[in-house]
């Protein structure tokens, strides 16, 4: 091959023009993604695919209930349905509760893994789900619920959290047990759907 005859290396106003068009169709999608409210959806279907590993599975202390905090019952919601509860209503039942928001990813990631769990689980009345949305407009959760097709129950809290409740990290789980025990309490998502943790709800 003649010397004059090697491949020509790009220019260097090729490359930088290469980059802002790559550069800008990323930033643009990005941008859409971020005006219509989608962006919240597309992460947390990424962190869905880091869930489907099962890295992130909550601790389930079999052992000995002894020492765990006492659970409060002071807290008043209302249904997606506009009917009112107290948790107060539930006790002596084991209890799910997960705390939620439509504009965090996590949360939305782990949500398909607690559908199904929830449809293993929603025909006892031992056990009940109550998945809590933290969003300031009701509606804007109930038409994310309604989009996705989830059935399981979705409330909104009608009075302040319970001071043990009240944390800043969402999403966050709790178990309580039939005698008012917080048997677990998980901050983050987490992979609930497995035959370990129905165990654990249903020994309780």
């Amino acid at each position: 091959m003649k010397e004059n005859d090697s491949p020509k290396k790009p220019s260097a106003k090729h490359t930088f023009r290469r980059n802002l068009i790559e550069w800008t169709v990323i930033l643009g999608v990005a941008g859409l993604l971020y005006v219509t409210g989608y962006h919240t959806e597309v992460i947390g279907t990424i962190q869905r695919v880091l869930l489907a590993t099962g890295i992130h599975q909550p601790h389930t202390p079999l052992e000995d209930a002894s020492g765990f905090p006492r659970a409060s019952y002071q807290l008043r919601m209302t249904s997606i349905e506009g009917e009112h509860l107290s948790l107060a209503d539930l006790k002596g039942k084991t209890l799910f509760l997960n705390f939620w928001a439509t504009w965090c990813p996590p949360c939305i990631a782990e949500m398909p893994n607690i559908q199904g769990l929830y449809n293993e689980l929603n025909e006892r009345d031992d056990i009940e789900f109550l998945m809590i949305s933290l969003d300031e407009d009701p509606e804007k959760a109930r038409d994310f619920i309604q989009r996705k097709g989830f059935s399981f129950p979705v409330y909104f809290p009608l009075n302040g959290l319970p001071a043990i409740y009240n944390k800043a990290i969402v999403p966050r789980t709790f178990v309580i047990s039939p005698e008012g025990d917080i048997v677990i309490e998980h901050e983050g998502m987490a992979k609930y759907n497995t035959n370990s943790f129905k165990d654990f709800l249903l020994s309780l």
